[in-house]
């Protein structure tokens, strides 16, 4: 369901800037816990940025490539990983078990982690960043769209096959658009319900963009799949013009 260690982000549709820098970090919980980190530098910055929400196995390789992806469009990206305080090491290779893991996480503190993320994107130490996004998938799809209620100080928020239901109760207090790109043969979300999230957002006036991709399997977003290349392709652009539209 997740992206698997084969999956390889989609390129983006033009890249126009080298990646001066990428690597690991760690950042600083509220709470002082600290927890693991991918930036992804971009030399020709677009002023926008983005903290990357990955799925339920973390900070693993799909993210980190894709953040670096992000830069080559001039966008500054910074992946977290949401198990600094229960995992034993930061390894999030084949054998790290997310699924082991992630009922024990903490909603209160991996919301303070977002946070921390977000702080340390526009501080500037990944470049000048003028108007920052949060972009998640599968458990960090609901994240990222619960961060139109949770953060106001984000230009947009963007979600890949989220599940509408972790963060249905969030929808009255949204204000930062949001971009939901759902997939309509997702295991773990009706179309039904996606179409639902749709007309719910519309109803409480939520600025929002909604794509529904018929057909696609969840993680459709990957390279490694040449039956959803189409669809990537356009999820890129959608993505590509939401951060040029709010930045």
């Amino acid at each position: 369901m997740c992206h698997a260690d084969e999956s390889r982000p989609p390129a983006p549709p033009e890249a126009t800037s080298a990646v001066a820098d990428a690597g690991e970090l760690r950042l600083t919980s509220a709470d002082g816990a600290t927890f693991l980190a991918y930036r992804a530098v971009p030399e020709t910055p677009t002023g926008a940025g983005v903290v990357l929400l990955p799925d339920v196995r973390g900070a693993h390789e799909f993210y980190r490539d894709l953040a670096r992806r992000f830069a080559s469009t001039g966008v500054a990206a910074l992946v977290l990983d949401y198990y600094g305080r229960i995992a034993d090491d930061d390894v999030r290779g084949p054998d790290f078990d997310g699924f082991a893991l992630v009922q024990k996480l903490d909603r209160e503190r991996t919301q303070d982690d977002i946070v921390a993320a977000v702080d340390h994107l526009v501080s500037g130490a990944l470049g000048p960043v003028t108007a920052a996004f949060t972009v998640g998938f599968c458990l960090g799809g609901a994240m990222s769209w619960a961060q139109s209620a949770l953060q106001p100080r984000l230009a947009g928020v963007v979600g890949f096959y989220g599940r509408p239901a972790e963060c249905r109760e969030l929808i009255g207090d949204m204000t930062r658009p949001l971009l939901v790109l759902a997939a309509g043969a997702d295991v773990l979300t009706t179309v039904e319900d996606n179409r639902a999230f749709d007309v719910e957002l519309s109803e409480a006036g939520v600025p929002h963009e909604f794509r529904l991709y018929e057909g696609a399997p969840h993680s459709f977003f990957d390279g490694a799949l040449p039956d959803q290349a189409e669809n990537a392709a356009d999820a890129w652009a959608r993505v590509s013009a939401f951060l040029r539209a709010h930045t």
